[in-house]
């Protein structure tokens, strides 16, 4: 049964608008199972007398409400500015600019997708992933959530890809540990793992970084292993590390012509709809999807994805890039993971906190072949 809020009884829209009420409740029908939202916000399609944290406001001229749209944001409120198929997110002192289609149930779609507990900027790349009639058209999961990729909106504003495109990796890397140290490395290609990662958080000092590094990249070239380097791009470029994994924010810092250029392999990390969207316009080797579950290891930007979401995505991007789920994963969850259809998962805990190392990365693998 779908758990949603009763519609009818929110403050939905601002103001009150029996229609797009109604068309929002026959859209969230169709989205299929979500926790309801512990945020409901609140959609105004004119300017409200008091905005407050829990309203989006809609407005078709920016530059007419410049002044209010700050004053709005300040009072906690976010604006979606939308005209001619392009929509902006202002939110937080972030702008989350789309172009795509503006069907003309996207206000409502909107409103349904807030209402299954997307953040705004997720929700409104889902609004214009939406079609006019895509409630009544089933998809494989037998719910009409968008998941056809070319109905989805680009993103504008971002750097420009490089020319070249990153090697592409294998569909299916299977077991991922990220590991904090050389010494850690060493220890678990020897296992017989064929792709890891070094996460080694501190760059200091820059000759220690270096040494770790070219140990790794040592180590994964003496046991045909695949060594990605977190962060440490330039340190990885030099050491000719097979590959490199990034944050959302490095895309706007790191050479990342160089690192094509160079054959490196790029992993991006994603929490989302809108960040999938901007790590597939870098065309990278893979795309990481996380956190899936509670994790301590990092703080982390969003709350927990969770199986439905990692469905979502893994559907969405089928024979688009590599996959990889990350966050929280471990033995006992590790195969509720695989069933999403995801072809790798990253693990931390499970082997550096295992009490046999070994034995915990070779029952992880098992999971992979079951």
């Amino acid at each position: 049964m779908t758990q949603t809020l009763a519609l009818k009884d929110r403050d939905l829209f601002w103001p009150p608008a029996d229609e797009l009420t109604e068309a929002t409740e026959r859209i969230r029908a169709r989205l299929g199972d979500w926790p309801p939202t512990h945020a409901p916000w609140r959609i105004c399609l004119t300017t409200p007398d008091e905005p407050n944290g829990g309203d989006l406001i809609i407005v078709a001229d920016a530059l007419r409400h410049g002044e209010q749209m700050a004053r709005w944001q300040v009072q906690g409120a976010a604006v979606v500015e939308a005209a001619e198929n392009k929509a902006t997110l202002h939110l937080g002192g972030e702008k989350y600019r789309l172009e795509g289609h503006l069907a003309e149930d996207w206000i409502p779609a909107l409103a349904a997708f807030l209402d299954c507990g997307f953040d705004p900027h997720d929700a409104l790349v889902l609004a214009l992933a939406w079609r006019d009639g895509d409630e009544t058209r089933t998809n494989a999961a037998g719910d009409s959530f968008p998941c056809d990729l070319a109905t989805f909106p680009r993103l504008a504003g971002l750097p420009e890809a490089p020319a070249q495109a990153f090697p592409r990796c294998p569909e299916r890397l299977g077991l991922y540990p990220v590991l904090p140290s050389a010494d850690w490395v060493e220890r678990v290609v020897g296992f017989g793992v064929k792709t890891v990662q070094l996460r080694r958080k501190s760059a200091h000092p820059a000759d220690e970084l270096r040494r770790e590094i070219a140990r790794c990249v040592a180590a994964g070239r003496q046991h045909d292993a695949q060594v990605f380097i977190n962060d440490h791009w330039q340190a990885a470029l030099d050491a000719g590390a097979y590959g490199v994994h990034l944050g959302q924010e490095d895309v706007h810092t790191a050479d990342l012509s160089a690192l094509a250029a160079a054959g490196t392999r790029l992993g991006l990390s994603t929490h989302g709809f809108y960040e999938i969207l901007k790590a597939l316009h870098f065309r990278p080797s893979y795309i990481a999807l996380g956190a899936v579950f509670p994790t301590t290891t990092k703080v982390m930007p969003t709350a927990p994805q969770g199986l439905r979401r990692l469905a979502r995505y893994v559907r969405l991007l089928d024979g688009a890039v590599p996959l990889v789920a990350i966050g929280g994963i471990d033995l006992q969850v590790l195969p509720k993971v695989l069933s999403t259809g995801v072809g790798c998962a990253a693990v931390v805990r499970a082997v550096t906190e295992a009490a046999d190392p070994a034995a915990a990365v070779s029952a992880l693998q098992q999971a992979f072949t079951q």
